[in-house]
Order: C-alpha cells, then structure tokens, then sequence
C-alpha cells in the first residue's frame, strides 16, 4: 500500500496538454473520510468544453486517430491495461482517498475490473464487422448489399463519483475501440482517478485530443456537454431525475444517449435458500462500497418463516462491521462520499421510522469527523419510503413475502428495473423468477459487479441502452447499409 498520496495533475486535459480553465476558476474537494482538503482542481466552463470537443473532433476527422487500424487501437488499449496494472497501488489510494471506501475494496477489485475492461475491448477492436446479404434482383438488376460498421464520432462520457474508475473505463473502452474520440466530464466530488488515466492515456501514445477530460460541475460543464452541437453521444451514469434531463435534452437534438441510472433492486430469499452461504452476501450487496452502489440489493424480499432467522444474520453482520479509516487493514466499510449525502442516509431512517418500520440494527452517525453511518436493517413493507426511493447508503429493508406470486410482484412493484438476486436451490424457481423479473440482470445465489463481456442495462427508470458486452459495443458505433446495382 503506498501511503504517500500522488496527485495527478489538476488541471483539465485537452488536445494532449494540461490546461487551467478559460476563467482560471477552480473548486476544491476533501476527503470525505477526515473531512480534510484532498485537491484543487479546475471548473470547468461552456468554454473549456467546447475546445475539448473541438479537439475530438479534430482527432476523429482529420487526425492519426481516424487512420489508425483496430489492431492498432487495440494495442493502445491493451497498453492502458498494463499502465493500470502497474499503477494499482496509486489508483486504489487515489480512489480511496477521493470517495472514502476501503482501499482493499478499490485494491482487489475495482482497479482489476479496469484492466479487465480495457482489454476485453481491445480483443474487439479489429472484430467489428457489418453483415452481407444475397437479395433478390431489384429492377430486374443483380445487387449485392452490405453494411459498415462505424464510430459515432464524439462521445460525451458523464461518469459518478461511487464507482469513478470502473465506469470510467466502461464508458471509454468500447468507445475507443470502435474509433470514436471521447470528452469525459467525471463527478466534481470525485475526479482524481480519471485525471490520472488521462495521464496515462498519454504514456500509452494515445494521439492528442482522442480523449480528454475537463472537471467541474454537472450543471455547468455537464450540460454544456450534453448540449454541444459537435457531441454525437451522451453515455451518462448518475440518478435518474438527471437522467431524464438529459434524455430531453439529446431528444431536442436527436442525440443518442446511453443512460445508467437508479436502482432499488430486490433480492429474493426464498423459503429454501441456504442461509449459512447466502447472508454474508446478501449483506455485501447491500453494505457494499457503503451502500452507494446503483445496484444496491436493498430491498431484502424475504419469505415470512425466514424473517427472523435472516433479520438476526443481518444485524450480527452489520453489528460486527468495522467502519472507518479507508486504509486501515481492518476496516470493512468506509465513509459516505460528502456531508450532503450523509444527510441524505440519515434523513431517510428518520423516515423510516416516522413510517413505522422496524429498526433491527444502526441507523446512527458515527463520530463527528468524516461522513461515517452505522449499516442498518429494518424490517418493513414495499410501500415505505425507504423501500420506494434510492436512498445510495448502507440501508436495507427486509420486506415479508409468503409465496413466489407474491415475491414477484414485489419486486417488480418498483419504477426501477436495474438488476435482481434471487437465492433459492430450485432449479424449477430460477427459471421461473427469471423470466419475469422485470430487470436488466438476474443473480442467482450470488452478487457483483458486471463483467465486462455481458450487457449492463436496466429497465424502466434505470436508464436506456446498454453498457458493456457486445450490445454496449455496436452501442458506440451506426450501422450503415450499401447496396450495389449492377448496371453491366
């Protein structure tokens, strides 16, 4: 571990360099785990957007980047692969720093899952191909038709502050891979990680102005990206209510959107669920990275002869987790990102209880430095506020069920649809729950983090269009039909 924290540069990356922005504004973050200034970093402005934009479409149309075979951007993403690899170490302390979750977490996982991803598409990068067609004669003449395969242009690629590093390489990778340039806007509590990738996207020989990176606010530098004529696609991770901002804005402009957004995802713990293997992960997915996870498994659908049993594991897990200092060896769960979302988690047990739920376990402030919240259980129903409404804390709502049509409707009784766990030894129920679980993914006695190969995408107020996997690739291209008429 290295206990030395290495900045990268704080200023915006444009065209290859490091710039200050247009106004010389700036802003400054903390670490939320002390409360301690942690960087000043450049605002950034309509201004300083449209010269980053401005340089990607320069790179896309005119510069080495529009030559460059995909074998040839595929090594250049293998080549960040390795970049991350070797700097694990600082990436993991930035990000740990920056967001307040375990370093372990960041060590073992999130920094792996990026090296993952950017070498998982560069395999793609010369495999993208259109498809050809035998058609009949048109007009009494021979045709041959096909279809090309081709980048979109410019991406905008707005990434959160929960999951910075990961989803910052979801967004990049496949839209590098295919030939598209990308101007990233990353979450203003949490910027660090990406400053230092757009470091290395310039140690690997990534030509200038093929990616670029400006820092500042969403409603400011945000939707000046969302908004510049010369962005051919938004992909945006964050809440829903932005989402549908921008879903309206890029519908004036007939831009398309890639759109993760909220979640309220269910797990499922049937009446024969293994519950010695299955409540310490039931637990991570809902403690995990302090609960501010789109695909928290927060609402803990529960059949009725298992409530106590499931509500007890729970509260000795949550009793027994270490909450602290993000570096020290011990600790199990770090702070809450800012002081406006620990307000946020705490106001919503207030309602919880003002509800009428059933506090198991937590609920409470810890300390008075940093943004530190117990984990909490309560036991409740699906029309509380809690069990309705994101809360991106450690919160979970156990809600009793008494049959499979009554666990379904519960959870798809949900505006969100983003993912669902269901825990059972039935073969026969997995087939069933999985069909009609209205969600984009389905984990059976098990939980994580997507894998860069399958489609991440949710339903219903958890966004549109698909990250990762194949769909996530062609998502970043247009396909464009040729048809051939012979004349002679």
């Amino acid at each position: 571990m290295i206990t030395e924290l290495q900045l990268p540069p704080t200023q915006h990356y444009i065209e290859g360099a490091w710039r200050a922005s247009a106004d010389g504004g700036v802003f400054d973050v903390e670490n939320p785990a002390t409360g301690a200034p942690l960087a000043t970093l450049s605002a950034g402005t309509a201004t300083d957007v449209d010269a980053a934009v401005r340089a990607a479409r320069d790179a896309f149309e005119r510069g080495p980047w529009s030559q460059m075979s995909g074998a040839d951007r595929g090594r250049l993403l293998w080549r960040l692969a390795d970049l991350v690899e070797r700097d694990r170490e600082i990436l993991a302390t930035l990000e740990a720093s920056d967001v307040g979750r375990p370093y372990v977490e960041s060590f073992m996982f999130e920094i792996p899952l990026v090296a993952d991803t950017f070498r998982h598409f560069a395999g793609w990068a010369d495999k993208v191909t259109g498809t050809t067609f035998g058609l009949p004669p048109f007009a009494g003449q021979e045709r041959f038709s096909y279809t090309l395969r081709q980048p979109l242009g410019v991406v905008g690629a707005i990434t959160p502050w929960n999951a910075p590093t990961m989803i910052l390489a979801w967004k990049l990778a496949p839209a590098l891979a295919v030939g598209n340039t990308v101007v990233v806007k990353p979450a203003e509590l949490a910027s660090l990680t990406t400053l230092y990738i757009a470091a290395l996207v310039a140690e690997a020989g990534f030509p200038p102005g093929v990616v670029n990176v400006v820092t500042g606010s969403g409603q400011v530098a945000g939707e000046a990206l969302v908004r510049h004529a010369e962005v051919d696609k938004i992909s945006f991770t964050g809440s829903t209510a932005v989402g549908r901002h921008i879903a309206a804005v890029a519908g004036e402009q007939l831009k398309k959107v890639t759109l993760e957004l909220g979640g309220k995802s269910p797990q499922i713990i049937r009446g024969d669920a293994d519950l010695n293997a299955a409540l310490p992960v039931i637990a991570t997915a809902v403690f995990a990275n302090q609960g501010q996870t789109c695909a928290s498994g927060s609402r803990i659908l529960v059949h009725r002869s298992r409530v106590g049993a499931v509500a007890q594991g729970l509260a000795d897990i949550a009793q027994s987790a270490v909450v602290g200092d993000p570096f020290d060896e011990g600790t199990t769960m770090g702070s809450l990102i800012s002081s406006a979302q620990l307000d946020r988690v705490l106001g919503y047990v207030e309602r919880g209880l003002a509800e009428g739920a059933h506090l198991v376990t937590g609920g409470r402030r810890i300390g008075t430095t940093g943004y530190f919240v117990e984990p909490t259980v309560f036991v409740g129903d699906n029309d509380l506020t809690i069990a309705r409404e994101e809360i991106f804390g450690p919160v979970g709502t156990i809600i009793p069920f008494d049959d499979d049509e009554e666990a379904l409707r519960l959870a798809n009784d949900t505006e969100y649809g983003l993912t669902a766990v269901l825990w059972t030894g039935d073969a026969s129920a997995v087939t069933r729950f999985t069909r009609q679980l209205k969600t984009g993914s389905v984990w059976v006695n098990a939980w994580g983090p997507p894998h860069p190969a399958l489609p991440w995408s949710g339903q219903r107020a958890s966004g549109i269009g698909e990250e990762l996997g194949m769909a996530g690739l062609l998502a970043n291209t247009i396909e464009k039909t040729v048809n051939l008429v012979s004349r002679g």
